[in-house]
């Protein structure tokens, strides 16, 4: 993806040692800070540097937002698991509801919390037994589905702006080498001072695009990895939580038998 960024970053490179092997003699001065290279650039490169900062501050802030919720999910769910497996064990299942209520940032919790809830709403109805579980496992489908996509959240645009800012980058690149061309028309020269502008807008709008890139494609792979972890967790938690379900009621079959 980064390919024809780093090909064209090579060839503003390339043209600029070019520029400086066939100078003329320059006396001006060129100014290569933050401040002298925004000066230098023209509206166009300005609007694109612009576009390139509030993308990254987007991305800077899905980043955040999904670390910390990440995070919390994760801690939440090392307290939760524990006990709610104990509760189970006792057969409490109004205990186990309360501990999953009281973990909302777990991902495993709002999973078991739907199945719980659907199996205890059947169990005190007159249904069937084998609806009650059938519908506990619609339940947790349910709800794998909704948190997944709560995870996934921003992360699509985390992606977008990883695949489209290096093309944003580098359409400032094109600007920018046309700029320089044109001020060697324009002067008559080859000398720096009339292709500094240029060269110093396709150099800041690549670097820049690479700078918001990047990032923005290792942590959209990161996060991805731990929603497919997530999920994984998830789809445990609900197999175990049908298995509890099953072996609840042949235990019930068995104690109805016997009476």
């Amino acid at each position: 993806m980064f390919a024809a960024n780093f090909a064209t970053l090579m060839l503003a490179k390339s043209h600029l040692i070019a520029v400086w092997l066939f100078q003329q003699d320059d006396t001006s001065s060129v100014g290569w800070d933050p401040i002298s290279l925004w000066k230098q650039m023209g509206w166009l490169a300005r609007v694109i540097v612009i576009i390139l900062f509030i993308m990254s501050a987007w991305s800077i802030g899905v980043m955040i937002d999904r670390w910390i919720a990440f995070n919390a999910a994760r801690k939440q769910s090392r307290q939760f698991a524990p006990a709610v497996a104990g509760a189970l064990r006792e057969g409490k299942l109004d205990e186990a509801i309360r501990v999953a209520e009281r973990n909302k940032k777990s991902h495993l919790a709002k999973v078991v919390t739907a199945g719980l809830q659907e199996f205890k709403a059947h169990g005190d109805s007159n249904e069937i037994p084998g609806e009650q579980i059938e519908a506990s496992k619609r339940a947790l489908e349910r709800a794998e589905a909704i948190v997944h996509a709560e995870l996934k959240r921003g992360l699509g645009g985390l992606a977008t702006i990883g695949s489209t800012a290096p093309f944003v980058g580098l359409f400032g690149t094109v600007v920018g080498i046309l700029n320089a061309f044109r001020g060697i028309a324009e002067q008559k020269a080859t000398g720096l001072g009339a292709v500094a502008g240029g060269i110093s807008e396709a150099l800041v709008t690549t670097a820049i695009g690479l700078f918001v890139a990047i990032p923005a494609v290792m942590m959209f792979n990161y996060f991805t990895n731990r929603v497919e972890a997530f999920d994984v967790e998830m789809d445990n938690s609900s197999s175990e939580l049908i298995d509890y379900f099953l072996k609840r009621r042949s235990r019930a079959g068995e104690t109805i038998r016997r009476a």
